[in-house]
């Protein structure tokens, strides 16, 4: 079957939130001051078994990242970072407002900067959710797999 440029438009949207994904995964892993500060932000916001979750949030973001851009798995790892992106929205962004850049001051040196607010984590929402509609589409694994057993492709693979 012939490729449309329809069958690419997923692979950009793909590739940039599983990059971003991956970004913000690898500190919570691979860095021990990353994990440790994300565990103690968890356990001053209420989270239950804050060390738990700071492994799954970091498996989920970094794995899954890594996953989006090769195209495996895109609706589950989707649908996952829809949860992670509403669940990070609610407990730690929403009251901070909309901007990203959340300005609290101002020194010599420049802004200083606070907790940043939801506008990123609707953005990766819409993202994920385009990609859960549409489907990997165009050179990723799932069609590749859909491909080899013959089912041609759906809009989920």
């Amino acid at each position: 079957m012939g490729k449309t440029w329809n069958d690419y438009a997923s692979v950009p949207l793909r590739v940039l939130l599983g990059f971003g994904f991956a970004y913000h995964g690898f500190p919570k892993l691979f860095s021990s001051q990353g994990h440790a500060g994300f565990v103690v932000m968890l356990q001053n916001i209420g989270v239950p078994a804050a060390g738990l979750a700071s492994w799954l949030v970091g498996i989920l973001e970094f794995f899954g990242g890594l996953l989006l851009i090769a195209g495996a798995f895109v609706t589950i790892i989707s649908v996952l970072g829809i949860i992670n992106m509403l669940v990070a929205m609610f407990t730690v962004h929403l009251p901070n407002g909309f901007n990203f850049l959340n300005i609290t001051g101002m020194t010599e040196a420049g802004p200083t900067f606070g907790m940043p607010g939801y506008e990123v984590n609707i953005l990766y929402i819409a993202g994920f959710l385009a990609l859960a509609l549409a489907g990997a589409g165009a050179l990723s694994v799932d069609r590749w797999l859909s491909e080899r057993r013959g089912m041609g492709h759906s809009p989920a693979m």
